[in-house]
């Protein structure tokens, strides 16, 4: 396993990082708020190829590998880009695994259509709290025993107020005046939902990741410049090490990122037992607590300051702490994953990776 970004790779990730440096700067972030959605940014993310680029060449998408799609995750996690590129990647990873959902593609393509995915199975027909659901135009959900994709009429489901100004919200998905199409029915149907929550995950993780690092990049600045006592506060020691316990964690997460990425590029027979699925869980979970402990020490670092809107960092503390909650409860999460490493020939978590 080789984790080496290669030349083209690098020049991914340099690409999205101008461009999501320039298109979603702090001030357009909170214009966004307190919907957390930009229309004409998703607009002009769907013209980039971004949205698709993982779909085969042939369905109409550019034929990058996951790890490619992480790139972009990280850079769009590292501006909080008021756009659902998770959600929208992975509802367009589905569609293209079966022929019923490849007609949204032109529309998903161009920008004029939004979609989402909810990673939680639905309750009593209602997708609880989607990711993007609030300003969808068409969800992918599982219902019961079928994959599901509605589209939205031309009343949206109300967003949901919630600490980082996502727009989810609940959908319905079956009654009078929904439009629901079945992709899939039985274990097909779970089977491909399993399969796109592994790369939501996989691409909250990536994003998660790169809003660490800007968090971190704050905070350092920021200790540098403060002073106290007549000396730069980051001079002081237990500013240091604190900074450097989360940095140290930050690399261990983005090599964890990078090998779930490989692991969903490779496939089953080059991974052996160290299920795919299983190393996105990791890389989200790893990334949940990762995050949110470096953005919790950069705004203590910043003291009072911190928790005003005048300073970009409570918006990546926000945004650490509730991007995450999108899958449902951490706890719930730890469960997934233990059930997905200890199922009966599964290898013990020790050996996986």
């Amino acid at each position: 396993m080789d984790l080496t970004l290669t030349e083209e790779q690098g020049a991914v990730r340099e690409a999205f990082g101008d461009f999501f440096a320039k298109e979603s700067t702090p001030a357009r972030v909170r214009a966004a708020e307190p919907l957390g959605f930009d229309p004409e940014l998703w607009r002009s993310l769907a013209r980039t190829g971004a949205v698709v680029m993982a779909v085969p060449e042939e369905l109409g998408g550019g034929g990058a590998s996951q790890l490619d799609l992480v790139l972009v995750a990280q850079e769009y996690g590292r501006r909080i880009a008021p756009v659902p590129f998770a959600e929208a990647a992975a509802a367009a990873g589905v569609l293209s695994r079966v022929p019923a959902g490849q007609e949204f593609f032109a529309g998903i393509a161009d920008g004029t259509l939004v979609p989402a995915f909810a990673p939680r199975p639905a309750v009593g027909g209602t997708a609880r709290l989607a990711p993007a659901g609030g300003v969808a135009d068409l969800l992918v959900a599982l219902d019961d025993e079928e994959l599901i994709v509605v589209r939205g009429n031309s009343e949206r489901p109300s967003v949901l107020p919630n600490l980082g100004s996502s727009p989810v919200a609940d959908w319905r998905l079956r009654g009078p005046g929904t439009e629901r199409l079945v992709l899939a029915s039985g274990e097909q149907a779970r089977e491909l939902h399993a399969a796109a929550c592994a790369q939501w995950r996989l691409l909250t993780g990536a994003a998660l990741d790169g809003l660490r690092e800007e968090a971190l990049r704050m905070a350092v600045a920021y200790v540098k410049d403060r002073r106290a006592f007549g000396v730069p506060i980051g001079s002081f020691q237990a500013i240091q090490h604190r900074l450097a316990d989360v940095a140290a964690a930050g690399e261990g997460l983005r090599l964890l990122v990078y090998e779930a990425a490989w692991a969903s590029d490779a496939g089953p027979a080059a991974t052996g037992p160290a299920s795919a699925a299983a190393l996105a869980g990791m890389a989200f979970l790893a990334a949940a607590s990762i995050t949110f402990a470096t953005c919790r020490e950069s705004l203590q670092f910043h003291g009072g300051y911190g928790y005003t809107l005048e300073y970009d960092i409570q918006l990546y503390f926000r945004r650490a702490k509730a991007w995450p909650l999108a899958g449902g409860p951490i706890h719930d999460q730890y469960q997934q994953l233990a059930d997905q490493l200890f199922t009966a020939g599964a290898a013990p978590a020790n050996e996986v990776g």
